[in-house]
């Protein structure tokens, strides 16, 4: 009873320390963070190698010494560039999940706990000495009881999860006052944000899904030879422990220049870029965080992908927008690339059109203007997201993450190859893609629908005219003009009436044919009742003189 209490004495106490800690947070930095902003020239003036301000710096420390569920949320504050100017995104950029690693003693409790038995019968050598650790997370290299597969074990630190959600909870909170009291909240969408922050952050602490979304895709890579995915092992995977191939190989930003010399880095980078934009346009699913720490290079010169904690999904709707944005983008099409932003995106009150407008012209050619090193996709379309924000219009959320993932593909791309020119490679495949993309939309489901749509308009177009011709007869028609040629007008509408009036007549003549066909008579017309065989051709040529009064008519006009 007692240890109840002083549990609940203790969980109580550090959600009052969170919500104090967050208080603390926004006090500090909220009124920098919107003194920033409203100081911000276009991001197009900035240099390319933006500097992290001090209250940026000071602020990135903060959140280091909050803890990993403030880490993970810096982390992801440094997408959002239509919220944080780009010296503070560039000092988040910076944070770091390596922590110290836990004890050995508290990995093995966690693993048998987890999987249900001891850790001796689930693996023949397990090393004690971790890879690598997380603030989540640490992994370990081991081998099956069968003494040939090699594996590495990602272990979830014991209690992080209830630690991360309780101030995942404080958060949102937070983030409800700031969207009801706050102008800051209000024209930011605080909430929503949060809540995508706390899906992501939710998913990397489930590790079955993560197995899961390792599975997807490396089904999704097929298609591409030179690319590999760790497979988990079901059987030794559970939310907390997560099992899978062991990949040896090295980061590609740590690759020398030996070893490049070896790999046909332009060939490799192409594939991968390539495999990217069909992750985002083709299957709707993507590695969200394919920093070069994500990336290993094998001895036999594949690259693996791993750590897929953090995935993207992308909808029907937005992969069209997508490929039409990155296509106007690397033609150089910058009307165009801000009318498929501006049609993707919320307009919010103050949006301004115009001048978003020549805001992303001015990036796009300046983008299109750069150098073959110079050109950073990623970059550029962080930079129009930022525009958007800056100017009022609210982008989905995938975006965001898709913008970081090309940010790093950048990065991957000049490290294999410097001359890697990634407006080429998406010009060479964004055709192809769309085509595929229209090919995947036109299944059988879709053409049943389309077609249902035809029918339903056929069936319903007599309905529809008669309710036009009865609402003019009874004068229910009105016309708002703001300025006209009163003459003009009138001869327009005499014009509608007379051939309204001429369609009804040739209508009457047809149905009256139709009629006369049943009637018997010696006067007959190509075998045919001969005065039904005079209406229908009335009605034929009659016809064709209004088609053509119409059509000559249109082209005069």
């Amino acid at each position: 009873m007692l240890s109840a209490i002083q549990r609940s004495m203790s969980a109580t106490l550090d959600r009052v320390t969170t919500y104090k800690d967050i208080g603390v947070l926004l006090m500090k930095y909220l009124p920098k963070i919107s003194d920033a902003r409203k100081n911000l020239t276009a991001h197009f003036d900035l240099p390319d190698d933006i500097e992290p301000s001090e209250d940026a710096e000071k602020f990135t420390d903060d959140l280091e010494d909050l803890g990993p569920t403030f880490v993970k949320v810096g982390q992801l504050l440094s997408t959002r560039v239509d919220l944080l100017p780009p010296t503070w995104t560039a000092a988040l950029q910076r944070l770091q999940d390596d922590v110290g690693s836990i004890e050995f003693e508290a990995v093995r409790e966690q693993i048998e706990s987890s999987l249900g038995a001891k850790i001796t019968n689930l693996f023949s050598e397990f090393d004690e000495e971790p890879l690598a650790s997380a603030s989540i997370g640490q992994v370990h290299r081991a081998i099956l009881r069968d003494k040939q597969t090699e594996v590495v074990v990602k272990v979830q630190r014991p209690g992080i999860r209830e630690k991360m959600v309780e101030e995942l909870d404080a958060i949102q909170r937070a983030a409800d006052f700031l969207q009801d009291h706050s102008e800051f909240g209000e024209k930011y969408d605080i909430q929503p944000m949060v809540a995508q922050f706390r899906r992501a952050i939710m998913g990397e602490l489930d590790y079955l899904a993560e197995g899961q979304n390792l599975r997807r895709l490396a089904t999704n890579l097929r298609e591409s030879p030179n690319l590999i995915v760790p497979l988990p092992h079901d059987s030794f995977t559970s939310r907390e422990v997560l099992t899978m191939d062991y990949i040896q190989g090295a980061k590609v930003t740590d690759l020398s220049g030996v070893v490049l010399t070896e790999v046909n880095g332009k060939a490799l980078a192409e594939e991968l870029f390539q495999s990217y934009l069909k992750q985002i346009m083709i299957d709707g699913f993507f590695h969200a965080d394919p920093h070069p720490g994500n990336l290993l290079l094998t001895p036999d010169h594949q690259l693996a992908l791993i750590d897929l904690g953090m995935v993207g999904t992308v909808s029907d709707d937005l992969k069209d927008d997508i490929i039409q944005l990155l296509g106007a983008i690397s033609e150089g099409k910058s009307a165009e690339a801000a009318r498929v932003a501006t049609r993707m995106g919320r307009e919010k009150d103050y949006f301004e059109a115009e001048e978003f407008a020549s805001d992303i012209k001015q990036l796009v050619d300046k983008h299109n203007g750069s150098s073959v090193k110079e050109m950073q996709v990623g970059n550029l379309v962080m930079q129009i997201t930022e525009t958007c924000g800056k100017h009022g219009l609210r982008i989905p959320e995938p975006v965001f993450m898709i913008g970081k993932m090309l940010l790093n593909l950048d990065m991957v791309g000049a490290a294999l190859a410097p001359d890697f020119n990634p407006d080429e490679s998406i010009r060479h495949h964004i055709a192809d893609l769309a085509e595929r993309r229209m090919r995947d939309h036109l299944t059988i489901g879709s053409v049943v629908h389309y077609l249902t749509d035809i029918k339903e308009l056929f069936a319903e177009t007599p309905t529809r005219l008669n309710q036009v011709l009865e609402n003019l007869a009874e004068n229910k028609v009105s016309v708002d003009v703001n300025a006209f040629d009163e003459t003009k007008l009138l001869k327009g509408f005499h014009r509608v009436a007379n051939r309204i009036t001429v369609g009804l007549i040739l209508a009457a003549l047809i149905v009256g044919a139709s009629m006369l066909m049943q009637v018997e008579s010696n006067f007959t017309l190509f075998g045919y009742p001969g005065l039904a065989m005079i209406f229908f051709l009335i009605a034929a040529v009659g016809g064709l003189s209004l088609v053509g009064s119409i059509l000559f008519s249109s082209e005069k006009d």
